[in-house]
């Protein structure tokens, strides 16, 4: 099953690659792909819902939606860049990916991910500044500021992802091709190289520091000073809207970042392929899957959107069915 060229170095190369994926048992695929396809159809009309709803209410209108918008667009791409494969993997014996696959697939991950790590951190701003100096919230958060503020995570994301691809697939595959796991990911794919990766793993860790511990210490400086501001609030009213307004937020980041931390700032010595499978599951599938959940239950305007639109739609129905 391994496709391999020689090298004038004395080794083979790898030029494609076997995700062995979730499990090795073949009696559990089909329940296995039956979950993960219903997982993945709510992940996907979840978000979109919460798209089209932010994108057709005028009173959503708002930087806090707009940012809500952009992370439902994220979601949507990132569990599409894992479960299609993962799904045709449980069901056909071949579970090949070609060497410019996994690049690609490497890259759409980092990219998507490093981006909704300084997405996230920009929605903590968005709350700090509704909080903190709510008088001034609009003309701080105007559209401008939103739209640079998405840029710009768009584009730490794309340089974070650009130089771990190419990082990654600078180094030699030259043994085994089988990947112990459901997606073209970092630390699986440089446990097959052929060379002395401490280096390698050294920029990793340092990167990840960054791209992680960067925005998510932005998110705590923010909520330390939100939560400053709420504990000198004297109305039940005022504390209950400032925590309804924080909690899905925080909620979504603690699912997010505290899962990608066990994986990438995790030390070697303790790392273990079982249990970086069951993290990497919470943040590429079980997470885009929750935030559509969390942010209807939690929040009264988006329920409250999505409560409208199911009615104008069954009273759509009733009217086209009456006529």
């Amino acid at each position: 099953m391994k496709n391999i060229i020689s090298t004038p170095t004395n080794f083979t190369r790898v030029t494609e690659f076997v995700l062995l994926g979730l499990s090795n048992h073949p009696e559990l695929q089909v329940l296995l792909f039956i979950i993960f396809l219903l997982v993945y159809i709510i992940i996907m009309v979840g978000n979109m819902l919460i798209f089209i709803m932010i994108l057709v209410n005028p009173s959503l209108h708002t930087p806090m939606y707009f940012f809500l918008k952009v992370l439902s667009l994220l979601d949507i791409c990132y569990s599409s860049v894992t479960l299609p494969k993962m799904l045709v993997n449980f069901l056909s014996e071949d579970k090949r990916i070609s060497y410019t696959g996994c690049a690609a697939q490497m890259f759409f991950l980092l990219f998507l991910g490093a981006s909704e790590c300084f997405l996230l951190a920009a929605m903590a701003y968005d709350r700090y500044v509704a909080i903190c100096k709510p008088l001034m919230y609009m003309s701080i958060m105007n559209e401008k500021v939103c739209l640079s503020l998405t840029v710009l995570s768009w584009f730490f994301g794309n340089l974070v992802s650009m130089l771990q691809t190419v990082w990654v697939f600078t180094l030699p595959f030259c043994g085994s091709n089988q990947i112990n796991y459901f997606f073209c990911d970092i630390p699986p794919l440089i446990k097959l190289s052929c060379v002395d990766t401490s280096s390698y793993e050294m920029q990793l860790f340092t990167a990840t520091i960054l791209v992680i511990l960067t925005p998510f210490s932005f998110i705590i400086v923010s909520y330390l000073l939100i939560i400053y501001n709420i504990l000198k609030m004297k109305t039940m009213e005022g504390l209950q809207k400032a925590f309804s307004t924080c909690s899905s937020h925080l909620l979504v980041v603690t699912l997010y970042y505290g899962s990608g931390s066990l994986i990438y700032l995790k030390p070697k010595s303790i790392h273990s392929q079982d249990n970086n499978k069951v993290w990497a599951l919470m943040y590429t599938v079980i997470t885009p899957m929750l935030n559509p959940i969390i942010y209807s239950l939690r929040n009264k305007e988006i329920s409250g959107a999505m409560k409208r639109m199911i009615h104008t739609a069954m009273n759509k129905k009733i009217l086209f069915d009456g006529t």
